[in-house]
């Protein structure tokens, strides 16, 4: 086991260097990225309405995170299993996941005032990296069965 770990040392310095530019980047959402949901689902947003928001800027700051999230994804799957089917379906699974996140979040946003919950969960699969840790486990375990 030990062995294993030194053999692979640089792709686990590579990975650990990404996840702690996810923390970069969660540690300093409030400076980075314009986004007024971060007050708003911090607080007891289940009866409160939506708070008055500029749709350009928060277009552009939620786009901007999940293209940061999405970089920083790619590149661990990359460093992690080094497979270019592999990151060529990720980008497209990531590209996919952008168009329908974004859509249902500005639907959910301009036509459904009451599904406080609904936005919470569609707005955080964009801003904060949660498809990578689904992916990796998913490739991991189709790697191992494709070697058996």
């Amino acid at each position: 086991m030990l062995s294993k770990l030194l053999e692979h040392k640089f792709k686990i310095l590579l990975a650990v260097c990404i996840v702690m530019c996810f923390g970069v980047i969660r540690a300093f959402e409030n400076s980075l990225f314009y986004d007024p949901f971060l007050e708003y689902f911090e607080a007891d947003f289940k009866n409160l309405p939506y708070p008055e928001v500029n749709i350009l800027k928060l277009f552009f700051g939620l786009i901007l995170r999940y293209f940061l999230n999405t970089i920083l994804s790619l590149a661990l799957i990359y460093v992690l299993f080094r497979n270019a089917d592999i990151f060529k379906f990720s980008v497209f699974l990531y590209a996919f996941f952008l168009v329908i996140l974004f859509v249902a979040f500005f639907v959910i946003l301009d036509y459904f005032p009451n599904a406080n919950w609904l936005l919470f969960y569609v707005r955080r699969f964009i801003i904060q990296p949660i498809f990578v840790l689904l992916f990796i486990p998913a490739f991991y375990y189709q790697q191992q069965n494709l070697k058996k």
